[in-house]
C-alpha cells in the first residue's frame, strides 16, 4: 500500500509540473506575439550661425528631438549633411533659398532608416523659407510612412509652423498626419515643459 500511495504522488507530482511547463510556454507564446508600439525622432538640425541665438555646438531642433527622446523614449534619426557646415547665417540663408527656389534636393549622409519596426513618427526640422530644409524632402522620398502616425514639429523664429504640416501631408498621402508643434529656437534650452506639455497630448 505504501509503494502505490508513493507512485501515486509521484505520478501527480510529475503531472502538476508537465502543466505547469504546458501553460508557461503558452504564457511565453502569448507575450511574444504582443505589437510592439515603438517611437522614432526623424530631424534636422543646424549647429553654427543660427538667428537669434548665435553660434552654437547643438542645433535648436536637436534640443528639441532630445527632448521628445527622453520624455517618450523614442530612437532617433538624424538627418546629416555637411553641405551647410562653417557657413555664416546670411550666407547660409540665401543658399537654402536658391535651393528651394529649385526645388534642389541635397544628399544626406548614410543610409534611410528602417522604419518597419515603429507606428509613431516625429518629423522636426527648423523653417528654412517656408518649410523644412530640402535636405529633409530628399530623405522623404527614400521613406515610407504609410499607415503610420506622423507628428511635424518645428524651430523657428518667427514663421511658426508655416507650411511644414501641409508639405509632410503631401509627402505621406497615406500616413495620418497630426497638427504640428513649434517652439521659437531662442526658446528651446529653457523650453522642455513646453515641449513635455505638448507630449502629453499627442501621445496617449
Amino acid at each position: 500500500m505504501k509503494i502505490k500511495f508513493i507512485l501515486t504522488a509521484v505520478l501527480a507530482l510529475l503531472m502538476a509540473a508537465g502543466c505547469n511547463c504546458q501553460t508557461n510556454n503558452q504564457t511565453t507564446v502569448k507575450q511574444s506575439n504582443k505589437p510592439i508600439m515603438n517611437k522614432i525622432v526623424i530631424f534636422f538640425s543646424h549647429a553654427g550661425d543660427n538667428y537669434s541665438v548665435g553660434n552654437i555646438e547643438v542645433g535648436n531642433t536637436k534640443i528639441v528631438a532630445d527632448y521628445i527622446t527622453e520624455l517618450t523614449g523614442a530612437n532617433q534619426y538624424e538627418i546629416v549633411t555637411h553641405k551647410y557646415d562653417g557657413m555664416a547665417y546670411t550666407p547660409l540663408i540665401k543658399l537654402a533659398q536658391d535651393e528651394a527656389n529649385r526645388g534642389e534636393l541635397p544628399p544626406y549622409e548614410g543610409k534611410a532608416p528602417d522604419l518597419s519596426q515603429y507606428d509613431t513618427v516625429f518629423i522636426g526640422g527648423p523653417v528654412w523659407w517656408g518649410t523644412y530644409p530640402q535636405v529633409m524632402f530628399t530623405l522623404f522620398k527614400d521613406i515610407n510612412l504609410d499607415g503610420k502616425t506622423v507628428i511635424p514639429f518645428t524651430t523657428h523664429e518667427g514663421s511658426g509652423l508655416a507650411s511644414c504640416v501641409s508639405d509632410v501631408k503631401q509627402a505621406f498621402p497615406k500616413a495620418k498626419v497630426t497638427a504640428g508643434f513649434a517652439i521659437a529656437g531662442h526658446e528651446v534650452r529653457t523650453g522642455k515643459a513646453k515641449v513635455e506639455k505638448w507630449i502629453n497630448s499627442v501621445v496617449k
